[in-house]
């Protein structure tokens, strides 16, 4: 495996959430910490895609420390003066997302753009990651490879 990013406790509070209150952790307000992420996984990478709709680029932060790879951006709105909220349903704050990374990525190499409102992150993958194909040699005969 070369990623993951699973938590056994939240998945277990939201399934409990999501039968008690009929939404997931009690509410949208709380599903602030986790940003949508698709993974595609390539011959020499893996590339990671997280949904940052409305996000300011400059709050965006991407780090690697210790084999986590951690996506964190805030969302914020002001009110002019004599304003308010009459119906709000898009979430504000702050939003956090932890991936584990195997010892198959290149953490040296990672790069990220932000474009249209979807982060995209590379991870390079090792050498000795990638696929490669291994002969198979027999007594007597000739060489197939596999």
């Amino acid at each position: 495996m070369l990623l993951t990013s699973y938590d056994p406790f939240t998945r277990e509070f939201d399934r409990l959430a999501q039968q008690v209150f009929g939404t997931t952790n009690g509410g949208a307000q709380s599903r602030r910490s986790v940003i949508p992420m698709d993974s595609i996984r390539r011959k020499d990478e893996v590339e990671l895609r997280f949904d940052l709709p409305g996000i300011d680029p400059e709050s965006i932060e991407v780090t690697v420390d210790k084999g986590v790879l951690t996506v964190s951006a805030s969302r914020t709105e002001e009110y002019a003066e004599g304003e308010r909220p009459y119906r709000r349903e898009r979430v504000m704050g702050s939003f956090a997302r932890r991936v584990y990374l195997s010892d198959a990525v290149d953490s040296e190499k990672i790069d990220a753009a932000y474009a249209g409102g979807v982060l995209t992150v590379r991870l390079p993958l090792l050498e000795k990651a990638q696929p490669r194909k291994v002969e198979i040699h027999t007594d007597g005969q000739k060489e197939i490879a596999a």
